[in-house]
């Protein structure tokens, strides 16, 4: 029997948060237990439906959430680290992330959309469009999650490159740090190309005057002209400048090559901690890193992951983890916490992770269909009484709910002025935006 990981019930003392939290979810099928969709508030006939997404992203929204991410993958899930697993009582099988983002966005006025994008067997410019018209689509509000992928399978799908077989165990071997170190580098060229495409059109590119004939102005389309160890991108996009100017980039890292990646190149990181000294301890980690890169002036958004079992009776929620092991067989554990208990408690534990200095949170829902108004109506209501989240949308983009200025472009002539004159690029970027 597992036992809950659930704080003591001290809502009443707990900490009042002068720093407004950033809540997000991640969606994932019926939910992030490999037994959810046996739940009797699953939908499993319904997880291929448009219907299904809209609905799980119209109740996030309900909670005034910042974004939901969708989870996507080159190959089916799996319960095993590198390769198929071929179990057939688990959910295979999914919707592609970017489109159900697109479908979805019509239908919502305020909340992020970040699918999830592998960059390993993806192309910059693909994906740069992809994004953009996401970004169009939702008026503001697109993101992407970036992830890199080794698994032999996936590569086969596509037969341009082969990867070794190994296993979770073999992380530390020195040819595999290599690989992963190369993917993960790989990763930080291709978010460089897509961020250089968003800029290729300048703002004011489009002309549309009936009058003259003239629709676009061409000397406002760049070359981006991009060379580097894993790409070669001569641009400029076919798709305008997105109305954010760049869309939110993420990543989820669990050690020090991927925490370079966010460092280097994402807008928010997703990290792993199981206590408030790992969560410190990762914080830092990363803010060194980002100050190595010559970010430190920018912001950057470190969020905790968590999966979530939520119950008004703490006892209720162990028991559910414990039915749902017994439905899958064995023990569920994850690279995030595993947290069992009520919205209270869960809101106690997210406020002392506060004060490693996380900014946000995304919450895993072990059951989709139970855990996901378990957050909307139970954790955000909680929260809203400590002073720890907004009560309504004070921003109509996904930047903006971040507290994020939107960027100048890189190649417009005010910009490029100020970089030859020496002006830092974010001092730059936050004064011309």
């Amino acid at each position: 029997m597992s036992s809950s990981s659930a704080l003591p019930a001290s809502s009443l003392s707990s900490p009042v948060s002068s720093t407004p939290l950033h809540l997000a979810v991640a969606l994932d099928g019926a939910g992030w237990h490999p037994a959810a969709w046996r739940e009797p508030v699953a939908r499993p006939r319904d997880l291929f439906t448009a219907k299904y997404w809209a609905d799980l992203v119209e109740e996030a929204e309900r909670g005034l959430l910042d974004f939901v991410t969708f989870e996507d993958g080159l190959g089916l899930q799996s319960s095993h680290f590198a390769e198929p697993d071929g179990r057939t009582d688990q959910v295979r099988g999914r919707l592609d992330a970017v489109l159900i983002a697109a479908r979805v966005a019509p239908l919502t006025r305020n909340i992020g959309l970040i699918p999830t994008v592998v960059a390993t067997h993806t192309e910059p410019f693909h994906i740069s469009k992809a994004i953009a018209t996401l970004d169009y689509v939702s008026t503001g509000r697109a993101g992407l999650r970036i992830q890199v992928s080794a698994r032999q399978n996936e590569a086969a799908h596509f037969g341009r490159r082969e990867f070794p077989r190994f296993g979770i165990g073999d992380l530390d071997n020195p040819g595999v740090r290599e690989l992963v170190a190369e993917l993960f580098d790989e990763a930080a060229d291709y978010v460089e190309a897509v961020r250089r495409l968003w800029d290729s059109w300048e703002d004011d590119a489009e002309i549309r005057d009936v009058a003259t004939g003239r629709f676009i102005d061409r000397d406002k389309l760049h070359y981006i002209d991009f060379e580097g160890r894993h790409f070669s991108v001569k641009g400029p996009s076919i798709t305008p400048r997105p109305p954010q100017g760049q869309p939110v980039v993420s990543a989820l890292a669990h050690q020090t090559v991927p925490f370079q990646l966010v460092a280097r190149s994402a807008d928010i990181g997703y990290v792993t901690p199981h206590d408030t000294d790992q969560a410190r301890a990762i914080v830092d980690e990363i803010r060194t890193e980002q100050a190595a890169a010559g970010r430190a002036e920018e912001p950057l958004h470190i969020f905790g992951d968590l999966v979530v079992f939520l119950d008004d009776d703490p006892t209720a929620a162990a028991a559910r983890r414990d039915r749902l092991d017994g439905l899958a067989g064995y023990e569920y554990t994850s690279d995030a916490k595993v947290f069992t208990g009520t919205p209270a408690q869960l809101a106690d534990l997210l406020l002392q992770w506060q004060q490693a200095e996380l900014t946000g949170f995304r919450l895993r829902p072990a059951v989709i269909g139970h855990d996901l108004e378990a957050i909307t109506r139970g954790l955000v209501p909680e929260l809203q009484r400590r002073g720890a989240f907004r009560r309504s949308y004070e921003a109509d983009t996904l930047r903006g709910l971040l507290g994020l200025s939107r960027p100048a472009n890189r190649y417009s002539p005010k910009l490029s002025a100020s970089l030859e004159q020496g002006a830092p690029p974010a001092a730059t970027a936050a004064a011309t935006a």
